[in-house]
């Protein structure tokens, strides 16, 4: 299962489990709007690989009891140190990017039920205003007859002049906000439980305790920050206030757990750069161990360099020939011979880089141009190794199935397509004991190509309850996402997502299509 998320707000994070097999393959296909004026000559396929891509593997397993199992193995004196260290931060990886992957969603709905209530509570601020000038015209008896607002007469009244359009509006977003209200108790209750069980683990030796410190230091505090962040755009309805109660108490018995067990000094508490940086430091800690050490070679330096010889060396044969003619020719040093010689040399400069370049084209294309080996973090034995393309591709050389799940029609025909691919080989025997996964996170960096957007905004009118309304909207590009797996022996897998996004920020990242194992349209 491969998924797509905003990793900042300008870089998208790619995640996928590699089971069991061997070979695996990832396809990338990025569909730029040409308005961008996006080609090689802009932005080089090396200098966006290198700005752009940023590739991780951990270890992974789906038994997230089994960190807990090795703590217990080591309290009894059967493991050691190192092995401790590695299961404790396998399972606060593991916690970490399931809390972050919960939470975006979560975030999500809550931004979208809140802006419902304020276009709710705006119409209704509309609708009042006109009852009440409307009601300086009414005549006493009339007024006295209206009901009172607020009361079950009045919404039943105004219940019935809504249209039909909008009665269905509310029920879906009522229907929403309980949704909301039940996964944010769900999610507070996932948070807690998992807490509670790494705590009910404390280690007793020292040598066991410093790395229980810095795996339970960082994620009590991840969890308050998620948290905080949940109720800083939750609506402001009474509908949440429990929940809303229910997530600040949490957050606050996580500070005091913190401050108890005085895992941070006052100075780095009370001031948020340094704890955040503090809590950054310790991330980096928790996540060494589980993964995977890189050594990234560049393919092709000995090619190149022959390539260069030869393209010197044909160009050399031609120019000598030339100056064996034109001194049969002239048969003396004349200026005329100084000249002749002076043009020959000049055009071997010209052709010699062309020739070169032609050569190194037909040479390279199609073969991979970065090799990327894996190592394990604590034995430094080589677990598996990785080739790697980057190119701009026309779109009517693409795959079938790739033009397939695009879509695209005549208004899209100006499209750059960016193109990478990754084929990588592992050797699940070599992995640590107990692993036979391993979790891929792929990090995007779109600012390369948010440099070439327009900052600028316009303006757009619209008419809302008699009423001309004047917005200020960004500038957005719409880039489609084409992603093609294949694992093993397997079909492959297809997924498209659509990245809205301006000059400053991701604006929304949604997949529209998908198809293969495991995936539902």
């Amino acid at each position: 299962m491969i998924s797509v998320d905003r990793a900042d707000a300008l870089s998208l994070r790619i995640s996928r489990v590699l089971q069991e097999e061997t070979a695996h393959q990832l396809d990338l296909y990025l569909f730029v709007p040409g308005e961008l004026g996006l080609g090689p000559q802009v932005l080089a396929e090396e200098a966006f690989y290198h700005a752009a891509i940023h590739v991780k593997r951990t270890y992974y397993s789906d038994r997230y009891r089994l960190p807990l199992v090795l703590s217990r193995l080591a309290e009894r004196g059967r493991l050691d140190p190192a092995q401790y260290r590695l299961g404790m931060s396998l399972y606060a990886y593991q916690y970490v990017v399931a809390l972050e992957g919960s939470n975006q969603p979560l975030l999500d709905a809550a931004r979208r039920v809140r802006r419902a209530e304020k276009a709710a509570a705006g119409k209704e601020k509309g609708a009042v205003g006109k009852e009440k000038g409307a009601s300086g015209k009414e005549s006493a008896p009339a007024a006295r007859e209206r009901p009172a607002p607020g009361t079950p007469s009045a919404q039943a009244a105004n219940d019935t002049h809504k249209p039909a359009g909008g009665q269905a509006k509310e029920r879906e977003g009522q229907k929403e906000e309980a949704s909301l209200e039940t996964r944010l108790e769900e999610h507070a209750e996932l948070a807690t439980g998992i807490l509670k069980r790494l705590r009910r683990q404390e280690p007793a030796e020292e040598s066991l305790s410093r790395y229980y410190v810095t795996i339970d230091n960082y994620l009590s505090w991840f969890t308050e920050q998620r948290l905080l962040a949940l109720v800083a755009n939750l609506p402001r309805g009474a509908r949440f206030r429990e929940i809303r109660k229910r997530l600040l108490a949490i957050c606050r018995e996580e500070g005091a757990h913190r401050e108890a067990q005085q895992y941070n000094s006052e100075r780095v508490t009370r001031d948020p750069t340094r704890m955040s940086n503090k809590m950054r430091l310790l991330r980096r800690l928790i996540e060494y161990p589980v993964t995977l050490k890189q050594k990234t070679q560049e393919l092709g330096g000995g090619e190149q360099k022959a390539v260069k010889a030869l393209a010197t060396a044909v160009v050399m044969v031609f120019v000598s020939l030339g100056l064996l003619r034109v001194r049969d020719a002239l048969s003396d040093i004349t200026a005329l011979f100084v000249l002749a010689m002076a043009v020959l040399y000049a055009l071997r400069e010209v052709f010699k880089d062309d020739l070169r370049n032609t050569l190194w084209r037909l040479l390279r294309r199609g073969r991979p141009k970065w090799r990327r080996q894996y190592l394990d973090p604590t034995r430094n034995v080589t677990v598996g190794h990785q080739l790697e393309w980057f190119d701009y591709q026309r779109f009517l050389k693409l795959d079938e199935e790739i033009k397939r799940v695009r879509k695209r029609n005549v208004a899209q025909r100006e499209e750059v397509v960016l193109h990478y691919r990754s084929r990588s080989r592992m050797s699940p025997t070599r992995f640590l004991s107990g692993y036979e996964h391993t979790r891929e996170t792929l990090t995007l960096d779109l600012s390369p190509l948010a440099r070439l957007m327009d900052k600028g905004s316009h303006r757009v009118y619209r008419l809302e309850e008699g009423q001309v309304v004047r917005e200020e909207v960004e500038k957005r590009h719409l880039i489609n996402l084409v992603i093609r797996e294949v694992q093993g022996d397997r079909p492959p897998t297809l997924q498209r997502w659509k990245v809205v996004m301006s000059r400053s920020r991701i604006v929304d990242v949604e997949r529209v299509h998908a198809e293969g194992a495991g995936q539902a349209d």
